[in-house]
């Protein structure tokens, strides 16, 4: 008796959601075609709004290249936030305005040196 109780439910919400409905058509359309397509499972997929098996093995390529892309991503973003850590914790360089104004002395001295 719960088997069938979970059948009926089972049923009018399929009812009610509109999968009858859609299968129904769907069947009707396949039955009506004079000429039969090689591939029924094809046929329902495509007039349910389904990708193709051909479109279906190019999404699912795609998709495996996007997640090796994203693992790449992942790791790059992960080794430059360690990068940057790093600096953070790194003491603080000298100004850069007198570490150029040095090293140009520097060299100036040498050429005046050499001269």
């Amino acid at each position: 008796m719960e088997k069938e109780a979970k059948k009926e439910a089972f049923r009018k919400y399929l009812e009610s959601s509109g999968v009858l409905d859609a299968l129904t058509q769907v069947l009707v359309a396949l039955y009506e075609q004079n000429n039969k397509p090689s591939s029924a499972i094809e046929f329902v997929q495509q007039k349910l709004g389904g990708p193709t098996i051909s479109e279906y093995e190019k999404l699912k390529a795609e998709m495996s290249d996007l997640n090796i892309k994203y693992n790449e991503l992942l790791t790059s973003h992960a080794d430059i936030c360690k990068e940057l850590e790093g600096l953070k914790a790194s003491p603080p360089i000298e100004n850069c305005e007198e570490v150029v104004d040095n090293d140009t002395h520097k060299g100036n001295s040498m050429i005046a040196l050499k001269s």
